[in-house]
C-alpha cells in the first residue's frame, strides 16, 4: 500500500510517500510495524494525539482496519480558515 507523510511528519521522516509491504490488521498495527523500522519512524510516530490519519482519502482512527485500504496518510491535526 502506499503510505503518505504531510507537514511535519513528513520532515521527520524524510520520505513524502513510500511503498509498504506489511502484514498489519489495523493503522495502529502498521504504525507499530514503521516504528520498528528505524529511529526516524519511532520519533515521527512519538505521539499519536499529534497525529490524524486517512485511508483512501477518509479520516479515519487509529483502530481502523486496513483490509482493502490502499493508501494511508499521516499528517498533523488541520485547523479552519
Amino acid at each position: 500500500m502506499d503510505v503518505l507523510y504531510f507537514a511535519w511528519v513528513r520532515e521527520r521522516i524524510g520520505l513524502p510517500k513510500e511503498q509498504v509491504e506489511t502484514n498489519a490488521i489495523t493503522v495502529t498495527d502498521l504504525i507499530e510495524e514503521l516504528r520498528a523500522k528505524e529511529e526516524r519512524y519511532e520519533v515521527a510516530f512519538s505521539d499519536l494525539s499529534a497525529l490524524r490519519v486517512a485511508l483512501d482519502q477518509e479520516l479515519s482512527d487509529f483502530d481502523a482496519p486496513l483490509a482493502g485500504v490502499r493508501e494511508v496518510a499521516f499528517f498533523p491535526p488541520m485547523t479552519g480558515g
